[in-house]
C-alpha cells in the first residue's frame, strides 16, 4: 500500500510539474491575455490564462485539441493557398481543420479573444460563444474589441501569402506502413508511432533522436484530403511549426519568436522539413 501510494504521490507531482512548466513559458507571452500583461494584448476582465484557450468543462468536441474554449469558423470561409495553383505545391490541400481550425479562432482576426464558450466564474457558458466585452488594453495588435486588428499575428481569412496548412507531408503519399513514398523528394525523413491508438507522426528535430518532443516538427492526421479521403496521412498544420506553450524565452541562441519549435537561425525550422 505504501508503494502505491508513492507511486501516485510522484504520477501527481510529475503532471503538476509538467502542468507548471507549460504555464510559466506562457506567462508573460503573447499569449497570456490576462490583466498581468500589462503592455500586451490584455484584458481586465480576467486573470486566468489557461481560458482563452481551453476548459475543464463545456468545451468544443468538434475540435481537434483538447477542452476547446473557443468556437472555430467554418473551414470553408478561408481561402488556402491551393487557390494559387503553383506547380511547386505538390502536396494535395485539404479544407482547414485539425489544430488549424483552433489556432485561426483568434488569428483570423474575426472574432475577439474573449469569445469564449466558458468564461470564468458561474453562469458564464454560451456555446454561441458571444464576446465578453471586456476592456482591452491599448497600444497592442488588438482593437479595443480584442480582435487582431494589425501585425503578422494578424492573418485574416486569406491565406495564401501564408504557409500552407493542411497540406500533405512530402507532397503526400506516405502512410504508416509505408513512410517513405513521398511524392516529392526533397523532405526529409518522416518517423510516426502509435499513442493511445492514435497514429502520430514527426519530423526528427535531432534534440532527442528517434522519440518525438516539443522541439521536434510535429505532423497531425487527416483522413480527408481530396482524392484520399479515408486514408490517413500525415498533414502540415499551424501547429507543425509553432507550439503555442513554447513562450518566448527559450534558452537558443538566437531566442525563439512567435512560439517557433526551435531556433530559426539559418532557416533552421525551414530546413528541419525542407531538403535545400
Amino acid at each position: 500500500m505504501k508503494i502505491k501510494t508513492l507511486a501516485a504521490a510522484v504520477a501527481t507531482a510529475s503532471l503538476t510539474l509538467a502542468s507548471a512548466g507549460a504555464m510559466a513559458a506562457i506567462t508573460g507571452s503573447k499569449h497570456d491575455l490576462t490583466a498581468a500583461a500589462a503592455g500586451k494584448n490584455s484584458t481586465t476582465g480576467t486573470n486566468e490564462i489557461c481560458v482563452f484557450c481551453h476548459t475543464p468543462h463545456g468545451s468544443d468536441t468538434s475540435a481537434s485539441v483538447p477542452l476547446w474554449n473557443r468556437k472555430m469558423a467554418a473551414p470553408t470561409t478561408y481561402t488556402t493557398y491551393a487557390s494559387l495553383n503553383t506547380v511547386s505545391l505538390d502536396g494535395t490541400i485539404a479544407p482547414v481543420g485539425s489544430v488549424s481550425l483552433a489556432c485561426l479562432s483568434c488569428h483570423d482576426g474575426t472574432q475577439a479573444m474573449d469569445a469564449l464558450i466558458n468564461a470564468p466564474g458561474s453562469g458564464g457558458y454560451s456555446m454561441s460563444a458571444p464576446d465578453q466585452a471586456w476592456t482591452w488594453a491599448t497600444g497592442g495588435t488588438a482593437d479595443l474589441t480584442g480582435r487582431l486588428a494589425s501585425g503578422v499575428a494578424n492573418l485574416g481569412q486569406d491565406l495564401r501569402n501564408d504557409h500552407p496548412v493542411g497540406v500533405q507531408y512530402a507532397g503526400g503519399g506516405a502512410t504508416a506502413t509505408n513512410l517513405s513514398n513521398f511524392r516529392d523528394p526533397d523532405f526529409k525523413p518522416l518517423l510516426t508511432s502509435t499513442i493511445n491508438g492514435n497514429q502520430v507522426w514527426w519530423v526528427d528535430s535531432g534534440t532527442v533522436t528517434g522519440s518525438r518532443d516539443k522541439s521536434d516538427m510535429i505532423l497531425y492526421s487527416r483522413n480527408d484530403f481530396p482524392g484520399a479521403t479515408g486514408v490517413m496521412q500525415p498533414s502540415v498544420e499551424c501547429a507543425s511549426c509553432h507550439d503555442p506553450h513554447a513562450g518566448e524565452t527559450a534558452s537558443v541562441s538566437p531566442p525563439s519568436v512567435a512560439f517557433l519549435r526551435m531556433s530559426n537561425a539559418g532557416s533552421a525550422v525551414c530546413l528541419a522539413c525542407h531538403v535545400k
